[in-house]
């Protein structure tokens, strides 16, 4: 044989088993001495004890943001046969979008590509977004992103044991007029880049010659709807930019900038501490950013924004140069079409029970922004919560009746929690015992009295990264301990049936909020009721951002961008 002719085989040989390299190199290095090698992919195959192979459940799951990110780092049951299905291959820090808008951070330090994660688990994934569910055939039909060299899209249709659904919200524009076609979001990496080219234009724009003030004026006039923390932040970024950067660069139409921030409510950052309101918006005013409450946007178009004041009712019509809109999320097109087919239509989120399974499809799960929990009320089980723990069907329950089923009530209803934390009550039995003094047996109407106001104290998850994060670890999870659990249930009792539930029903963790607030000062909200605004607080949320980055490759990059602006300044190209 050849030279020529061993080296083509040998090519062909190593092209089609790539591992084949690997093995060579190891055995070259070792001498040529006995050696063993297996590859790092994780097989597909799962076999039983006697050698039979284990036909794997697919499981489908849609989305690549916080709660399916959290879902897919976290989920480690070879049982399963995972396809990721989502029209972006990264995913995306959006707590720092913001900084993307104005320079401070790069766009590219913020994405973590998924491919390496596919790579490391053994999943699956398409580039593609999911356009319909079909839950009654077990399908899901898609359509891949548009490409001028493919010359359109691609449809496909894709069958699912279990499907994932994790594909977030869009932005709420509530239907007014001219929002969607002159105004910027502010939810995906494309948006913030889109904004930063914005921002950038207005001010080339502005310094042409032969404009006049009130030209000037307009283009220089950026308007930020919505008081929510995206809100505050953007137009805290927006002002830093102006103050920190503007000025040495475009010195001459510096004086004709202006910021608006515009709330529909009566404050700013209302899901925060009153003190931290306070601060927020004196602290605005004294940035001149105009702030201006009770104001509601009615309509929006091509060079004007109209508000119309809530006490008055008069509208007012105001010039603009560029307009972002952040008030809020909304259910996608598919998730609505989804709601209409499984009997949700007439509700305005996808509603899932404790164990983010879709309520009406068991074998669908929703997670993050896409849905909220609909949480059992306890009056609704409150007979067959008595009824449960009554085994001796006297009518009255014992305290050993009683202790048998106060932890599982904990478990199941956290309004339990939370109105005894507002109450200030140690346990369940305080508040019963408030209620039926020192009688050691409870009637069921005493019963009833003492958690009439339990579910006064229900309330919906906010729709934040830290939710979605929560849940989808808490999903894989539960995947991971599948064919443990069902064995062996480690949930609540079920007051309604026999037997206990499989899993713990989710139960989210608050760490805090922040609030950042411009000229590195940032408002900070952590459990115990502690409250943090100032300087500090800044150094918190630099080092408590760059440790939730999801790689250490996105936590030099940000890191980086950070020291690169305390040194050079943000960049204000127009790339």
């Amino acid at each position: 044989m050849s030279t020529r002719s061993f080296c083509k085989r040998a090519y062909s040989f190593f092209k089609a088993y790539p591992s084949a390299s690997k093995l060579l190199l190891l055995s070259t290095c070792s001498g040529g001495g006995l050696l063993m090698y297996s590859d790092s992919s994780p097989s597909k195959r799962t076999l039983t004890a006697d050698g039979q192979e284990i036909k794997k459940k697919k499981v489908v799951v849609l989305g690549s943001g916080w709660s399916g990110y959290s879902f897919l780092s976290h989920f480690n049951n070879p049982n399963y046969d995972v396809q990721v299905v989502s029209p972006r291959n990264f995913f995306l820090f959006t707590p720092l979008l913001p900084s993307v808008t104005n320079g401070t951070v790069e766009a590219r330090s913020i994405v973590e590509p998924i491919r390496g994660l596919m790579r490391k688990k053994g999943f699956e994934y398409t580039e593609a977004e999911c356009v319909k569910i079909d839950p009654s055939n077990k399908k899901i039909h898609c359509k891949s992103k548009d490409s001028t060299s493919l010359k359109g899209t691609t449809e496909f249709d894709m069958d699912y044991d279990i499907l994932v659904i994790a594909v977030g919200a869009k932005p709420n524009t509530f239907n007014t007029p001219g929002v969607e076609e002159h105004a910027h979001f502010l939810k995906e990496a494309d948006d913030a880049l889109k904004i930063r080219r914005s921002v950038i234009n207005c001010f080339e724009r502005a310094s042409l010659p032969d404009l006049t003030e009130e030209e000037r004026k307009k283009i220089l006039h950026f308007v930020v709807v919505g008081g929510g923390p995206t809100g505050v932040e953007f137009s805290a970024e927006l002002h830093d930019f102006l103050v920190e950067d503007v000025a040495k660069i475009y010195p001459k139409v510096q004086e004709f900038t202006r910021i608006t921030l515009l709330e529909a409510g009566d404050h700013i950052l209302n899901m925060f501490d009153k003190r931290i309101t306070a601060f927020a918006e004196e602290k605005f005013q004294r940035d001149g950013i105009d702030l201006k409450t009770k104001s509601m946007v009615v309509g929006v178009t091509a060079d004007e924004i109209s508000t119309k004041e809530r006490g008055s009712g008069e509208v007012v019509s105001e010039p603009y140069g560029m307009v972002v809109w952040s008030t809020g999320i909304g259910s996608r097109p598919v998730i609505k079409d989804f709601m209409q087919q499984i009997g949700q239509g007439q509700r305005r989120v996808l509603a899932t029970d404790e164990w983010l399974r879709v309520e009406g499809c068991d074998s669908v799960y929703a997670l993050g922004d896409t849905a909220t929990i609909n949480q059992r009320r306890v009056m609704e089980d409150i007979a067959a919560i008595f009824g449960k723990a009554d085994k001796g069907e006297t009518g009255t329950l014992n305290k050993k009746e009683f202790k048998s089923v106060v932890k599982d009530i904990c478990q199941r209803y956290p309004q339990v929690e939370l109105y005894l934390k507002k109450k200030k009550l140690r346990n369940i039995a305080n508040l019963l015992k408030s209620a039926n003094g020192d009688n050691t047996e409870l009637s069921i109407e005493t019963f009833k009295q003492a958690l009439s106001e339990v579910d006064t104290q229900m309330k919906n998850l906010p729709a934040t990264a830290q939710v979605a994060s929560q849940q989808g670890k808490y999903l894989a999870k539960c995947f991971n301990k599948m064919e443990k659990c069902e064995n062996k249930p480690e949930g609540p009792l079920r007051f309604r049936g026999e037997g206990r539930h499989r899993f713990q029903p989710f139960r989210y963790r608050h760490f805090g909020s922040f609030a950042p607030l411009g000229r590195e000062q940032t408002a900070a909200e952590l459990p115990g009721d502690w409250v943090s605004i100032g300087h500090s607080s800044q150094w918190l949320w630099y080092s408590v951002y760059a440790s939730k980055l999801v790689s250490w490759r996105t936590r030099s990059l940000v890191v980086s961008d950070w020291v690169r602006r305390f040194i050079f300044g943000r960049d204000s190209s127009s790339i």
